[in-house]
């Protein structure tokens, strides 16, 4: 794994904390992509305009096989996966290409739903728990992906 690239599109805080700091004690690239409109810093720091898809885009672009993606954009996620990336969400599920299908229906359904005047629920208010269990599951990423470039 070369670099971790977090969609700094409404991730929550703790979990750019984590992610930076993790990458940091392991010695990997962590490079925060926002609009202009965001005024989160850090060492490495990509800034594009307010577009609607411009941070997806261009982290769907500089992506590399085997790089980490951190986003709750289920569209990107797919993006990471064709490009033989990985991704997690910011509530630490790792999106795999045997979910997708499934993930992109849902989401295309509830997407219909609103579309037709009904409501979905957004998300919950994030906690501690919340910024523990990504912590977690990020390290285990990060530690299989380790093992597997130490054996291959």
């Amino acid at each position: 794994m070369r670099t971790i690239w977090i969609d700094g599109d409404g991730c929550p805080k703790g979990a750019v904390r984590s992610t930076l700091q993790e990458g940091e004690r392991r010695g990997i690239k962590v490079v925060l992509v926002t609009n202009i409109h965001h005024e989160t810093q850090a060492e490495h720091r990509l800034v594009v305009d307010g577009s609607a898809q411009a941070v997806d885009l261009a982290i769907a672009n500089r992506m590399q096989k085997g790089d980490v993606v951190i986003t709750q954009d289920i569209g990107l996620s797919a993006l990471v996966l064709s490009r033989q990336g990985y991704a997690l969400s910011v509530t630490g599920q790792e999106y795999t290409s045997d979910d997708m299908g499934l993930i992109l229906e849902l989401r295309e359904a509830a997407a219909k739903h609103r579309r037709g005047g009904g409501r979905t629920k957004g998300p919950k208010k994030r906690t501690v728990q919340d910024d523990e269990r990504f912590l977690h599951r990020l390290r285990e990423l990060l530690d299989r992906l380790e093992a597997t470039t130490e054996n291959g």
